[in-house]
């Protein structure tokens, strides 16, 4: 059964630019250590401070292993440095989804 990582994240409404650049990173990370990247969205109308991301795997397993990866990967390490260093997360949620089958 493969799962979705549904990440919410509650931004600095003043630094979405710094946000967006950090997205724009794991746009090629996250393949690269085997995550099915679904996408990154940004606030556009509305809500200003709320962003998001879905990430697909084939299993818990395969996230397990990802999160490994990830943590190894030295654009990887940079991205999560530049995040804590410009704090534009203010705090952030996963939620693991199942695709909903006949």
């Amino acid at each position: 059964m493969s799962v979705t990582v549904f990440i919410r994240y509650q931004l600095d409404p003043f630094k979405r630019a710094q946000f967006e650049e950090y997205a724009k990173r794991w746009l090629t990370i996250i393949p690269r250590c085997g995550g099915e990247l679904i996408g990154y969205f940004m606030p556009h109308e509305g809500t200003n401070n709320i962003a998001s991301a879905l990430i697909s795997f084939e299993s818990l397993a395969a996230y397990e292993a990802y999160r490994k990866r990830l943590r190894a990967d030295l654009d990887g390490m940079a991205n999560f440095n530049f995040a804590e260093a410009e704090r534009f997360i203010l705090a952030e949620e996963r939620t693991f989804l199942r695709k909903v089958v006949l």
